[in-house]
């Protein structure tokens, strides 16, 4: 019962982010839309991970302490292997094209190194301001170039899209987890208080 629980919740979850929307939005583009050139890949890859970015730090952040150890049920991940888990990705994707993590990141492990929140939160900051500086280092050649992805083909084109699925796949698991504990997601709150506010005046 609490697994189909939390896949509902996770898919809610991804419906909040938009991204189905704009799965089902790009879907019905395709046809019309001119090709993409490498720079607008890059900005909307760069625009989206900014989006996820402040999703998942405000996660961290309104979640309480005591909740970082909160795992539904025994073998998943907890909420702090959650968002260290896709750090952890944010620091080792950008090996497959060359760029190491930042001296002292191991990131075997890594979702299990730290249940302290503001460490937490220190890294994730952290590791999205390395995966940042990868992605505006990419050229526009190197975009269509083929590398080894996890031991199969694939062009940087093609791992950025990998990337972005990884984050909002995770991203809607964090606000199940949320939403699990009575958190309400920031930006939820931010919007149901305007809509408080206005229906008063």
């Amino acid at each position: 019962m609490m697994k189909r629980a939390l896949v509902s919740a996770v898919i809610l979850g991804w419906l909040c982010t938009g991204g189905a929307a704009r799965a089902m939005a790009q879907a019905d583009s395709k046809s019309a839309a001119p090709a993409a050139t490498a720079k607008d890949i890059r900005a909307q890859f760069l625009g989206d991970l900014k989006e996820v970015e402040e999703k998942m730090v405000g996660l961290a952040q309104t979640m309480p302490q005591e909740k970082f150890t909160w795992r539904p049920q025994e073998g998943v991940r907890s909420v702090s292997e959650v968002f260290l888990h896709l750090a952890g990705g944010n620091f080792g994707f950008p090996n497959f094209w060359g760029v190491k993590p930042p001296e002292g990141i191991q990131t075997r492990g890594f979702d299990k190194s730290t249940t302290d929140k503001a460490k937490v939160i220190e890294l994730m900051k952290q590791s999205y301001d390395h995966l940042r500086k990868a992605v505006e280092g990419i050229s526009d050649a190197d975009l269509d170039k083929s590398i080894k992805f996890f031991g199969q083909p694939a062009t940087l084109r093609e791992v950025l899209f990998d990337i972005a699925t990884h984050s909002h796949e995770h991203l809607g698991q964090a606000i199940a987890y949320a939403r699990m504990n009575g958190v309400v997601p920031p930006w939820t709150a931010e919007r149901q208080a305007k809509q408080a506010a206005a229906q008063k005046k």
